[in-house]
């Protein structure tokens, strides 16, 4: 695994809390699942949906962050926007897929769709990120920089 997406492995606390793992399929292109568990419950069986949310953001992100890491660039969000299509149930494995549609120096757009265990689309996402390179977090990681 790149060291870049190992250190963002290390310090996201989003994902690790909430029991989110991801493979990148090719760079641009990733899988992410989380199990909905009881703690994400917002509505009768139902998750909140600023989890989804940020299960997105983390889905269309990644796809953007493992198309530049092996220039030694980060990336932030910029803006995205999400469509809630089905309710997300408590008690199911989610899996978002998500792709870089067009990469510039320093714009990256990101798409994403996450889908129920029988490949019902839940939710689609467009978002826009910013490139910038790695060295610029140095000083809030410390050690954790390796690369």
């Amino acid at each position: 695994m790149h060291p870049i997406l190992e250190l963002y492995n290390q310090i996201n606390h989003f994902a690790n809390t909430n029991g989110m793992t991801y493979r990148v399929i090719q760079p641009g292109e990733v899988e992410y699942r989380m199990q909905v568990k009881d703690e994400h419950q917002s509505g009768p069986g139902v998750a909140h949906g600023g989890l989804v949310a940020g299960f997105m953001d983390a889905v269309i992100g990644v796809a953007a962050l493992s198309s530049v890491v092996d220039e030694f660039m980060l990336v932030s969000t910029v803006e995205f926007k999400i469509n809630f299509l089905k309710p997300v149930k408590i008690g199911q494995e989610i899996v978002g897929m998500g792709k870089v549609d067009s990469k510039g120096q320093r714009i990256i757009v990101s798409s994403g769709v996450i889908y129920d265990a029988q490949g019902e689309p839940l939710a689609k996402a467009t978002g826009t990120f910013n490139a910038y390179p790695a060295d610029k977090i140095r000083e809030k990681v410390g050690n954790l920089f390796t690369f």
